[in-house]
């Protein structure tokens, strides 16, 4: 009954010894968590100039990730201490590096995503 218990103990310990192990070197997953957040003078956010249907907007993003831009026509993009890439109606995907800010006077594109970097 005792080396039983051993065994039991034993094998319990080998399990928790290897869940241990696989956890301690798989790496960590990276958190994206890319937030709306309030345009505020001053502020280094990636911010953006944009219309669909007649209305105007202009937003700030901050965060590492990627979100949806619901396809709005992009007037201007300044991306304060961020790297960016847009992902346009036509497929293309666009970098921009942060300290830029761009203006499409002629030919804004239709935004269906934008990621920070």
């Amino acid at each position: 009954m005792i080396s039983k218990m051993k065994r039991v103990a034993r094998s319990m310990a080998m399990a928790f010894a290897a869940a241990a192990t696989i956890t301690l070197t798989m790496p960590a997953g990276n958190a994206y968590a890319i937030d709306h957040v309030e345009c505020r003078g001053g502020e280094d956010f990636l911010k953006i100039w944009s219309h669909s249907g007649g209305r105007e907007s202009v937003d700030c993003y901050a965060n590492r990730g990627r979100t949806d831009f619901g396809g709005w026509w992009v007037d201007k993009i300044s991306t304060g201490n961020n790297d960016l890439i847009y992902y346009d109606a036509n497929g293309d995907s666009v970098k921009i590096e942060r300290w830029h800010e761009i203006t499409f006077p002629n030919r804004p594109p239709k935004v269906n995503s934008i990621e920070i970097l």
